[in-house]
């Protein structure tokens, strides 16, 4: 499928008014905004962690709004089971008076959903969500159904409130397109935040895509072209997450397990969806830097001397970042 120059340009126009539409009732949190917005372009979900009460639920209930999506809030907690994400049948008798099984669909059919505080879960439940992620296709009683398109789940967990809690995995969490940190609000953000929510004045949203224009929004952005130079700067990139006992590099030391091919997939694939929404038909370098820290961040294993040091995943990636660039001279 081939696209014109002026549906490239139209789409950026219109990707520009959603990111817009979102920015009247959600204040900063321009990252997490641009990011699931990447994410839902390239196909993919999105892991965000933040402390409570910073805005994830009014942030998916938007970005669904603006996008005219069914949306769908999941809180997960121990005693949630995968029944309870996926749907069940259950017994019905019909005016006849006939009995038959008949299939009640959970909040995971919805083409947007919040898994909030997925890591409460225990790992089956957990297991149960990801593989509908992974398959888009949910299989109850030997029967597979298909998940609405499109399909984005934006899971959340708390960083601090560990205690009784399952933590995901790092092969679980590889599964996620990017992860996104969600930081505490600036002093004039918070300002904002108390004159839209505490004030008369209420702010309505305009819907200003549709579950069609976004699938082709999605088609378009896998038609962005990558030059040879760009993807050998990825690959450079995810190769150098791995850990060499050869590397002369004082980072290395620190990593225990680096990205596999879904790190570079992930890189990738938010890069076009980035390039998409700027109006460009390839991807830059910027697209790659920008892209890479939520694309390698949970991607990146520190072993407990680099904990221990103090490293940080984000600094890491600027390093090697930085690192790649002057070696490639790109």
């Amino acid at each position: 499928m081939s696209f014109s120059p002026e549906q490239f340009e139209e789409m950026s126009s219109t990707l520009a008014e959603v990111r817009e539409e979102i920015g009247k009732f959600i204040v900063g949190q321009q990252e997490a905004v641009e990011f699931s917005l990447y994410s839902i372009l390239a196909e993919g979900h999105a892991l965000l962690e933040g402390l409570p009460g910073l805005g994830k639920t009014m942030l998916i209930r938007t970005i669904s709004e603006v996008l005219d999506l069914s949306f769908s809030r999941i809180q997960f907690t121990p005693d949630l089971m995968p029944a309870d994400i996926t749907g069940t049948s259950i017994l019905e008798r019909n005016p006849d008076g006939v009995q038959r099984f008949v299939f009640k669909e959970g909040p995971i059919f919805s083409q947007m959903v919040l898994a909030d505080e997925i890591n409460r879960a225990t790992p089956k439940t957990q297991s149960a969500l990801l593989e509908a992620m992974g398959e888009k296709t949910v299989t109850v009683l030997g029967e597979t159904r298909k998940m609405s398109r499109p399909f984005f789940v934006l899971a959340t967990q708390n960083p601090i409130e560990m205690e009784g809690t399952y933590p995901l995995p790092e092969a679980q969490m590889d599964r996620f397109l990017c992860k996104i940190l969600l930081p505490y609000p600036v002093k004039e953000e918070l300002k904002e935040i108390m004159l839209r929510t505490t004030g008369p004045k209420t702010v309505s949203i305009r819907k200003v895509m549709d579950t069609e224009s976004i699938i082709l929004a999605q088609e378009m952005a896998k038609t962005i072209v990558i030059a040879d130079e760009m993807m050998d700067y990825a690959v450079d990139l995810v190769s150098a997450t791995h850990h060499r006992t050869d590397s002369e590099d004082d980072w290395s030391q620190y990593v225990q397990y680096g990205s596999g091919p879904r790190g570079l997939q992930s890189i990738i694939r938010l890069a076009k969806a980035r390039a998409l929404m700027a109006g460009r038909f390839h991807v830059s370098i910027a697209d790659i830097k920008t892209v890479a820290k939520p694309a390698l961040r949970h991607r990146i294993l520190i072993n407990y001397e680099g904990e221990a040091e103090g490293i940080d995943v984000d600094k890491l990636i600027d390093r090697l970042l930085e690192d790649i660039r002057q070696g490639a001279q790109v």
